[in-house]
């Protein structure tokens, strides 16, 4: 191993969300130190996950199987789908422990600035799956933006064509500006319990 390799290794570690050249650098260091009780096992997990990591055909969710372990579950509640832009704030909302419905990963939101339109989303699938599945109420937990509020309208007028769904939003404890993967379980468990129609 050579310098070079290290600093690509440090470069590679800094494009990680939230890592800077210096975090990047603490933590490939502490990660050389510990190479028989960190780097190695690391190492070996994360090839464990780069080999059998499949998205869950069904609502988008990262696992080792498809359909994912939520959608595969007998006890959630199958008629109670949590509508969300990424697998972060699926993953942020089972921290919680509370939302025992299923998901649908969006894979993103509706930007003008970004050019990101409806066709770009995973929408259709949506569609498919409320009929499909039975679902009685759909919860839009999406981020409370502009873009965010933007996807959640539109969503509304699509949903507005089965009658008997009720299409909730999560409601007070989760700020505007805020990102659900940022919030505490206590913020997400209040926010699921205040939601309210749309």
């Amino acid at each position: 191993m050579t310098g070079n390799d290290i600093e690509k290794l440090i470069k590679l570690v800094s494009k990680l969300p939230s890592l800077g050249t210096r975090s990047a650098r603490r933590i490939v260091l502490q990660l050389i130190k510990k190479k028989e009780s960190l780097f190695l096992p690391l190492i070996e997990a994360m090839t464990t996950v780069s080999d059998n990591i499949k998205t869950c055909d069904i609502c988008g969710n990262f696992d080792t199987t498809s359909p994912c372990s939520i959608c595969a579950s007998q006890t959630r509640e199958s008629q109670l789908l949590c509508v969300v832009q990424d697998v972060a704030d699926l993953w942020a909302m089972e921290r919680v422990s509370f939302f025992k419905g299923k998901y649908h990963v969006l894979g993103g939101i509706l930007s003008a600035l970004d050019g990101v339109v409806p066709e770009d989303l995973n929408i259709e699938q949506l569609m498919k799956r409320i009929p499909e599945e039975g679902i009685k109420e759909v919860i839009l937990a999406l981020p409370a933006t502009v873009d965010g509020q933007i996807t959640a309208h539109y969503l509304v007028s699509r949903l507005k064509q089965f009658e008997d769904v009720k299409v909730t939003t999560l409601a007070q404890g989760i700020p505007m500006g805020a990102e659900l993967d940022y919030m505490d379980e206590g913020t997400i468990q209040l926010a699921l319990n205040s939601r309210k129609q749309l």
